[in-house]
């Protein structure tokens, strides 16, 4: 055998295993799943995106064969978690869950370590999820134009709890206090559940918090819901207004959504897109969104469509966030 034709063999072997190595980097349509998919959760346990994020991993996994694995990585309003994602290999195994904090990261973190619109492969719309304003049972607040009363009477008076500095219910009560034209002191907390026992304590005025962890507790007779986002009330809780309803004009809501790392194999996102929508329309998953204030999105979008709404709620939780004047202390 002459040297070229070593050469060429040599070479075409060589190609074959460089195939074989590149081709175990990425997942293979006709495969995926073949493995555990890890779904990180950027936000506590215990909070809507988590309580969703375990039901829905439940399904998944009856639904595409193989294990979904939900990890908790919390902190800096879930950037965090979004960073360890960004970083992941584009195989279709690494997902996070999360929420629009998501969205406005890039309006208030200077030196962040993600693009969400650039560094992502959106994959899937899950919910449309409203903010519930709520105080504690017995608390003498018994709609917004109570806490309104109380702020102009005394202007260091009130305090209100969120999830963390650059939240969406840290731009309602920003947005709030312009609106109206009041001052409330911020307390940003690692969470919901953190929050709780300062607010059924009373250390804490009232609370703007995620439908999903906050109903439960409504429900129960622990806490009272004086407002509630976006443009139309939830059927969970017919006879609480929309901020809007309530006097001031901000109905901006938010979401959970599905994302995987840039440049994941597009009949990859198409499969898992598929498949999170098929889970989302089954009657238990419906269900639990109903039933804890959550709206299904109707028709839900494919991948392509959430992609083009992603990019523009971008935009436009970033003008809320400029108008709002929030800040990370």
């Amino acid at each position: 055998m002459n040297f070229s034709r070593r050469l060429l063999l040599g070479l075409g072997l060589g190609g074959a295993m460089l195939a074989t190595i590149s081709g175990g980097a990425h997942a293979q349509p006709q495969s995926y799943p073949d493995k555990p998919i890890k779904l990180i959760v950027p936000f506590p346990a215990g909070g809507g995106t988590d309580i969703v994020a375990r039901r829905l991993g439940e399904r998944l996994r009856q639904e595409m064969g193989q294990p979904v694995v939900v990890e908790n990585r919390a902190g800096a309003s879930g950037n965090i978690g979004a960073e360890a994602v960004a970083r992941a290999a584009p195989d279709g195994y690494t997902l996070m869950l999360t929420a629009a904090p998501f969205a406005i990261a890039p309006a208030l973190f200077k030196s962040l370590a993600f693009d969400p619109v650039k560094d992502f492969t959106p994959v899937a719309q899950v919910a449309s999820v409203p903010l519930l304003v709520v105080t504690r049972a017995d608390s003498p607040y018994k709609t917004i134009a109570d806490v309104n009363a109380a702020a102009r009477k005394d202007a260091a008076a009130l305090s209100y709890a969120t999830f963390g500095n650059g939240s969406p219910p840290h731009l309602v009560g920003e947005s709030w206090k312009a609106l109206a034209k009041i001052q409330m002191t911020h307390v940003p907390y690692k969470g919901g559940q953190a929050a709780l026992p300062d607010i059924l304590s009373g250390q804490l005025d009232i609370a703007i918090m995620d439908v999903v962890s906050m109903t439960p507790l409504i429900k129960a007779g622990r806490l009272r819901a004086l407002a509630i986002t976006g443009p139309a009330r939830t059927p969970v809780f017919p006879d609480v207004p929309t901020l809007t309803q309530a006097g001031l004009p901000f109905d901006t809501v938010g979401w959970y959504a599905i994302f995987g790392p840039a440049r994941m194999d597009a009949a990859v996102t198409m499969r898992l897109n598929a498949a999170i929508n098929k889970v989302m329309a089954q009657p238990d998953m419906r269900s639990l969104l109903l039933d804890t204030g959550s709206i299904p999105v109707e028709p839900a979008p494919s991948a392509a469509d959430w992609s083009k709404a992603f990019a523009a709620n971008v935009q436009v939780w970033g003008k809320v966030a400029r108008e709002s004047g929030a800040t990370i202390d």
